[in-house]
């Protein structure tokens, strides 16, 4: 199935967040393919500024923050929901995506954003239910929590994922994220 907006309707935007720093990562290479695999209706961004953000120190989020941490906030702040792909360290959530979050406690661009939490190994159960709580907290809209199962085999030399079915499980999931991002716009409106 397919999303549905309503005609003349400007297309969803998603920010997708990896949470991983490594150059072949499956969590980016899922989002990767997000990008290539989203409905015509839904444009996805991925967000390249993880590494670049400072560590987070509440006495530097003050009138002018740090350029790396406005970025990540307009660009939040403009999205109609998130889509975060994040590792499992230790049975946790590693510390760069944990580090953005925290830069976004205070803000106002995160309270009700949807979020959709993609999980590529089905092993990382810790760090996904450390997230939804994280983002919970902070106020947003987590509506869908999927896993994906992505081996290394099925990602090739150049990042990519060739598999059908991978493919086909990543497309329902933003079919479906985007209905619910759809169905939240229209209860708010009402």
């Amino acid at each position: 199935m397919t999303t549905t907006p309503r005609a003349g309707a400007a297309p969803l935007r998603i920010l997708a967040i990896s949470g991983s720093l490594r150059a072949r990562s499956s969590n980016t290479s899922l989002l990767r393919l997000a990008v290539d695999v989203a409905p015509d209706d839904v444009q996805i961004a991925l967000y390249d500024g993880l590494a670049s953000l400072p560590h987070f120190n509440p006495d530097d989020d003050v009138d002018a923050p740090p350029t790396p941490v406005l970025d990540l906030r307009t660009r939040v702040g403009e999205a109609d929901g998130l889509l975060i792909c994040s590792p499992e360290y230790a049975h946790g959530v590693p510390g760069s995506p944990k580090n953005a979050l925290d830069w976004l406690v205070a803000s106002v661009e995160l309270p009700n954003k949807p979020v959709a939490l993609l999980n590529a190994s089905p092993w990382a159960t810790h760090a996904q239910a450390s997230l939804i709580e994280t983002l919970t907290v902070m106020s947003t809209r987590v509506v869908s929590d999927v896993t994906i199962p992505v081996a290394r085999g099925d990602v090739g030399a150049d990042g990519t994922i060739e598999s059908a079915e991978i493919r086909r499980a990543l497309r329902d999931t933003l079919d479906a994220f985007a209905r619910e991002i759809r169905a939240l716009r229209s209860t708010a409106a009402t």
